[in-house]
């Protein structure tokens, strides 16, 4: 009998990280759980029946450069052959008056959502390159609000996703520095630059590693999942009312069940083979239903700009 095929899956406690690890259960995988509280991850999976034969949990805090170290060495304790690796976590905190720090010192959202899914993904390259598993994926959730291409991104509210020149990492991205241009802190623009930088990283990591390690590198938008816990940190009327706006006005809505199947087809469905391309079923839910690759923004496009954040990256992590 097949081994099932190991997908790691960082924030699956809940949201769209959840249903995602229901959903490629049920298609036969075993999933290595990623997050922060152990136990609300066992809860949640109780509550939804999943066989605990085919899950195990690892504690990661992404925040903490020490603590995705410490995962990948248990992750390799398990001597499971890695085929997929899903970039899904995110924090997103749009009412701090001032920002919050990681442990190395760097702004919260950037630290969680770009710095410590880029070391991630590099410390388990070579997993996935020297897995003997066929068609190996790294996938990377990014959003329509970083993403000027489309409606969503074109919102200025705070502030579309800017990286500037990227002087804010130029100058060692420490107090008083909080955002990646440098400039002045405004946490729900931090947000939308870290998925920026998600999306920046998944095209560079194609670039880099597709035509030597044959390793399928994309992204995904699965649409609006309004009522995610992503948004517990915002204002209690915004959490009823954009619900209601993106099911009703829109048309963007999306549950969070339904955009976990959509993570799951791009980890496993042969129909989403193709490397360095952001895959997206539309800013407003397409009546076909059908998924298609999205055009990304110049700057999530820029090549120099890509070059240099991977180099800076590098450093804030500790590669060089």
């Amino acid at each position: 009998m097949t081994a099932a095929p190991t997908v790691i899956i960082t924030g699956t406690s809940s949201g769209v990280g959840l249903y995602a690890t229901k959903a490629l259960i049920e298609r036969g995988w075993f999933v290595v759980c990623a997050c922060r509280d152990k136990q609300k991850m066992t809860q949640a999976a109780q509550a939804l029946n999943l066989n605990p034969e085919q899950y195990t949990i690892i504690h990661l805090d992404l925040a903490s450069l020490a603590s995705v170290r410490q995962f990948v060495q248990e992750f390799r304790n398990l001597h499971r052959p890695l085929r997929a690796l899903v970039c899904n976590a995110a924090v997103y905190m749009p009412l701090l008056k001032e920002p919050l720090r990681s442990p190395e010192g760097y702004e919260l959202s950037v630290a969680t959502n770009h710095l410590g899914h880029f070391l991630l993904s590099l410390l388990l390259l070579d997993d996935l390159r020297n897995s003997p598993e066929p068609d190996r994926r790294l996938i990377v959730l990014g959003t329509v609000t970083a993403n000027s291409e489309e409606l969503g991104g074109r919102i200025p509210i705070p502030a579309p996703a800017d990286l500037g020149d990227l002087a804010g990492l130029e100058a060692g991205f420490k107090a008083p520095i909080s955002m990646i241009d440098g400039k002045r802190f405004k946490p729900g623009k931090a947000y939308k630059d870290s998925k920026l930088c998600n999306m920046i990283m998944t095209r560079e990591l194609h670039r880099r590693y597709h035509a030597s390690t044959g390793i399928t590198f994309s992204s995904l938008y699965p649409g609006c999942v309004a009522d995610t816990p992503l948004f517990r940190h915002s204002y209690p009327l915004f959490q009823k009312v954009f619900p209601w706006f993106q099911k009703y006005i829109t048309g963007g809505y999306v549950s969070q069940e339904l955009a976990g199947e959509r993570v799951a087809q791009v980890v496993a469905d042969p129909a989403f083979q193709e490397s360095g391309v952001h895959w997206s079923w539309g800013n407003r839910q397409r009546k076909d239903g059908k998924p298609f690759v999205q055009k990304l923004s110049a700057q999530a496009t820029d090549q120099k700009r890509a070059e240099r954040l991977w180099d800076l990256s590098c450093q804030l992590v500790g590669l060089v």
